[in-house]
């Protein structure tokens, strides 16, 4: 059955609603008007030390909060496509989306994702992969260890707190493909930077890294060594 037909179709059960302010919208549409206005488009340059390039449609803040909040609390509804939908479109205006070979959500440890229930990234990976008609693979990158938020440590702190917490099930599948590496918000660019590194490792030819919302900017050294 086509996406949206099913997606109408729903929603004469449970009115779809806008992630951000929980207004009722039509089906096709991915925020209300009045947010989709106030949504702050990210502007700034934060740079993943050996990726290709970094992709945001919106800076994380009060506004697109309760659309994060909301999928990471399992309410999903309208979120994991609006958000989706902002990246897809955001690959394609920068032709990015024709280079990708495969896109890989970052991981959640095992045990995490067994107590959530879900992976956040993967259900926008999902959302981006149909609308781009790109595979995404979910076993590509696993989180081996667990890890502390990123978000409460130290530069140091954070180097150690990811060394060797991911690794790669099976080179050949990324031996020579370009990938596109998505989570839901990036705050100092750590994780991003680890995957990218073994990604690369492996035999990536080229890594994207793509995140619905990124958080004001660090100044450029905590992000290029973060």
């Amino acid at each position: 059955m086509n996406y949206m037909l099913k997606k109408r179709l729903l929603a004469l059960l449970y009115p779809t609603r806008c992630p951000a302010c929980r207004k009722v919208i039509f089906p096709h549409e991915t925020f209300c008007g009045d947010c989709l206005q106030k949504l702050t488009e990210y502007s700034g340059n934060c740079v993943i030390r050996g990726a290709e390039l970094f992709i945001a449609p919106f800076e994380y803040d009060a506004k697109i909060s309760p659309a994060i909040l909301l999928l990471k609390r399992g309410v999903k509804g309208n979120a994991a496509y609006a958000l989706g939908s902002a990246v897809a479109e955001k690959l394609e205006n920068l032709g990015i989306s024709r280079k990708i070979d495969v896109i890989v959500p970052v991981p959640l440890h095992k045990e995490d994702k067994r107590v959530r229930g879900f992976n956040q990234a993967e259900l926008i990976a999902c959302e981006v992969g149909r609308i781009l008609n790109i595979t995404v693979s979910t076993a590509i990158v696993e989180k081996i260890r667990r890890t502390n938020p990123q978000k409460t440590l130290t530069k140091r702190q954070r180097k150690i707190n990811l060394k060797d917490a991911f690794e790669v099930s099976d080179s050949a599948k990324i031996r020579g493909k370009c990938i596109l590496l998505l989570d839901d918000v990036c705050t100092t660019g750590s994780t991003l930077s680890e995957i990218t590194k073994l990604l690369k490792s492996k035999g990536a030819t080229a890594v994207y890294c793509a995140v619905c919302c990124k958080t004001p900017d660090f100044k450029k050294e905590d992000v290029e060594n973060g």
